[in-house]
């Protein structure tokens, strides 16, 4: 069949299954952990695939035996009024990255619940979710009831989080041209502690004002205490950071609580990777590379640019990948000579949400 793609490893897994139900092409994915002592999938990636079947209608999966190959073919994106249990491996995050992908081209609006952990330090928080990545989508026209709701937090390892996503559908993305970064001119932040001293909070925010207040006046971080039945089923605190400047470019960094390491140190360590994440430059932050390049080759039918800073190894095979699924190539060039900001552009495959139900 010619429309077979096939890969192999676990690595990229994700944003291969998003690109499969986009453009329609059925996807094989071999030896996944084939050489580990526990060969296959984990119990995140399956639980994954099963979010993706409820997501979508007629999508068939085939997982091998050995779980080590699965075959994809896609069916439409239903969307609907969903409900998942996510693993407590994996925090709420790594499920909401290739959902917001998939939804806005959804048959009915999205509302999903999604349980489990919050906050992890593999994936992006909630907070970071609902404070940065959902402005990245408005940039293409996807605003409107464009929401995330933090009903319970949850921190691992056992988690008892909840949030709601609500994401509207749209006929086409908007056609990207974001080039000017604009100067930082304002820091923004929430310091979460559950089932913890809510001293915590007020703790990670001075240390990390500690830093900031040196670069810039308008800073607001707020603490957000959980109590009771709300605040999960573990202690734990993190500090989210973004940083927005006068074209609404946003940089944004996090910093969560490890065993034996106080709130200031935790406040200190997201402030730091701030700083690091703004001097890189460019319009879009590393962590949000994917989506924004994703939404430009969905783009209509003319090129689209985004101005970011170099792209990250997630970032340069996901360029790669596009290449095959939908035959897009980015142009990507040095914004000035010397710089480490790159321009990159793109001619949009006019994707148009052929699912959506006429209201």
């Amino acid at each position: 069949m010619s429309s077979l793609l096939q890969f192999s490893g676990h690595q990229h897994l994700r944003h291969r299954l998003v690109l499969s139900i986009l453009s329609g092409k059925h996807v094989r994915i071999d030896k996944i952990r084939s050489d580990d002592k526990n060969p296959g999938l984990r119990d995140f990636e399956i639980s994954l695939l099963r979010l993706l079947e409820k997501v979508t209608n007629g999508t068939i999966i085939e997982i091998s035996v050995t779980g080590t190959a699965i075959l994809l073919k896609p069916g439409i994106i239903s969307g609907g009024a969903l409900s998942h249990d996510c693993p407590l491996s994996r925090s709420i995050g790594y499920f909401l990255e290739p959902i917001v992908m998939l939804a806005p081209f959804a048959k009915t609006p999205l509302q999903l619940t999604l349980r489990g952990i919050t906050t992890d330090e593999h994936d992006l928080s909630v907070d970071l979710f609902r404070t940065v990545t959902l402005p990245h989508l408005q940039l293409f026209g996807i605003s409107d009831g464009l929401e995330l709701r933090i009903k319970k937090r949850g921190a691992p390892p056992e988690g008892g989080g909840e949030v709601q996503l609500l994401c509207p559908i749209v006929k086409q993305v908007k056609t990207l041209n974001f080039v000017d970064p604009g100067k930082i001119k304002r820091i923004r932040g929430v310091a979460h502690a559950v089932r913890v001293n809510p001293q915590f909070s007020n703790r990670m925010i001075e240390s990390s004002r500690s830093i900031l207040n040196r670069y810039i006046p308008d800073i607001y971080l707020y603490s957000d205490v959980y109590k009771g039945d709300e605040s999960g089923k573990s202690p734990g605190y993190a500090l989210s950071l973004l940083a927005e400047s006068t074209t609404s470019a946003i940089h944004c960094s996090e910093a969560i609580f490890k065993p034996g390491v106080a709130p200031e140190d935790i406040g200190l360590e997201a402030a730091r990777a701030l700083m690091a994440e703004v001097n890189l430059g460019g319009c879009v932050d590393r962590k949000h590379q994917i989506p924004v390049l994703l939404m430009m080759v969905l783009g209509s039918e003319d090129v689209g640019r985004c101005l970011m800073s170099e792209p990250t190894p997630r970032t340069i095979q996901f360029l790669r990948d596009v290449k095959q699924f939908f035959g897009t190539s980015f142009k990507i060039v040095a914004a000035e000579p010397g710089s480490s900001q790159l321009l990159y552009s793109c001619y949009g495959t006019g994707y148009v949400n052929a699912n959506r139900t006429l209201a």
